[in-house]
């Protein structure tokens, strides 16, 4: 009896775990300004223009993706890749030794250490900025699945990140919460069946508007409460 009793307290607890896939730039630090920087001074070497207005629209793309946007839909790959290269060696130079973490967040994923729980990484930026990010803040060895901008065909709102995400933790999708500071992650997350918490900043309150939860701070969630939304949210 007592083995049994074990086996079906270890099914509950995996029949209960749940995955939260956290976006980096702007939700666990707040780059936006480092990443505005970076390219502007790209375009300056390249005697383009960005405007505040079309960085805020590409903000949480991956970086190939706003290149063709910017520079042209018709510039060889190779352009691209080095225009990519150059635009993030500037932000990591920029960001380096200083990183600008969120207020709550290590806070938050420390609470979140727990049995229940699967940490995720799910960005669009390449996989030096997010190696970059997770050592300074110290919590590298919290999450057990980073997925960044190279893993992907499609960057948001395609849920392609967030598809992998949870396939690489083993979860079903509607056992996973995405927490997102942008329109586009919020319907990525709901186009690969999640869970969307969005977190103003980047975005005011009304643009977050479509995520089942919207808050101000990190501080504000819990697994208790992200777990409730997940209950709400079955059919």
């Amino acid at each position: 009896m007592r083995a049994r009793r074990s086996y079906n307290a270890q099914t509950m607890r995996d029949a209960e775990r749940i995955g939260v896939i956290f976006d980096m730039d702007g939700v666990l630090v707040d780059s936006a300004s480092a990443h505005r920087r970076s390219w502007q001074l790209l375009a300056e070497q390249t005697h383009l223009t960005i405007t505040d207005q079309q960085f805020a629209e590409t903000f949480g793309q991956p970086s190939r993706q706003i290149i063709r946007q910017l520079w042209g839909a018709d510039l060889p790959d190779s352009d691209v890749k080095r225009l990519d290269e150059r635009k993030e060696s500037i932000y990591r130079d920029l960001i380096c030794g200083r990183v600008p973490v969120m207020p709550g967040a290590v806070a938050l994923l420390r609470r979140l250490q727990d049995d229940r729980t699967i940490l995720a990484i799910g960005s669009s930026g390449p996989p030096a900025n997010i190696e970059l990010m997770l050592s300074e803040m110290g919590v590298s060895e919290l999450f057990s699945v980073v997925v960044t901008g190279v893993d992907v065909e499609q960057g948001k709102p395609a849920p392609d990140v967030f598809l992998i995400a949870a396939r690489r933790m083993r979860l079903d999708c509607p056992r996973c919460v995405v927490v997102e500071d942008a329109p586009v992650g919020i319907e990525a997350a709901h186009r690969a069946g999640m869970v969307a918490v969005g977190l103003v900043g980047t975005h005011d309150r009304a643009a977050l508007g479509q995520a089942e939860l919207v808050v101000d701070s990190l501080g504000e969630l819990s697994l208790t409460r992200m777990a409730d939304l997940l209950r709400r949210r079955r059919p």
